[in-house]
């Protein structure tokens, strides 16, 4: 089947109205990424030049469907696991607050403190607050608990 371009000068090519607006300038932003409403115009193209006598094969639209298909439902799939994956370092985060952890800093040496703050950034993910420095969750070493100093008391309640 020929190829042929969806940009040309005749006004009956499908999606000539989408690339140019009103003033006679460009609409559409370019995009390195076919989408869905790509896919149905190319598809329409298709149909448009297709050979009368040699029409387009049900089995072969069916699998373009169910490729396009799978890769949508691959897209939307992978972008639920980055969700969960960030929703995952958020938990384990939070269960190291208050705790005593040991964490290789940028040069490669280890600085154990208590962690008392998480940090969570779209660009770093998330991050430790130790003495008030960041440092990022995979850098964690060592997990204690933290030992806290109390009082002991007689049994009469004053202060021994």
């Amino acid at each position: 089947m020929p190829v042929t371009s969806a940009t040309s000068t005749s006004t009956s090519n499908v999606g000539y109205s989408d690339l140019y607006n009103s003033t006679g300038g460009a609409a559409r932003k370019t995009t390195k990424v076919l989408g869905s409403d790509d896919f149905m115009k190319l598809l329409a193209v298709q149909f448009q030049q297709q050979d009368p006598m040699k029409p387009m094969e049900d089995t072969a639209f069916i699998a373009q469907m169910a490729q396009f298909s799978a890769l949508e439902q691959n897209k939307t799939m992978a972008s639920q696991i980055t969700a969960l994956r960030a929703d995952q370092q958020l938990l384990m985060g939070n269960s190291y607050l208050g705790r005593t952890v040991t964490v290789e800093d940028a040069d490669g040496k280890s600085v154990t403190g208590l962690v008392t703050a998480l940090d969570n950034d779209a660009t770093d993910g998330v991050t430790l607050s130790i003495d008030g420095k960041s440092y990022p969750l995979s850098s964690v070493r060592r997990i204690e608990p933290t030992v806290t100093q109390q009082s002991s008391t007689a049994t009469d309640g004053t202060a021994a």
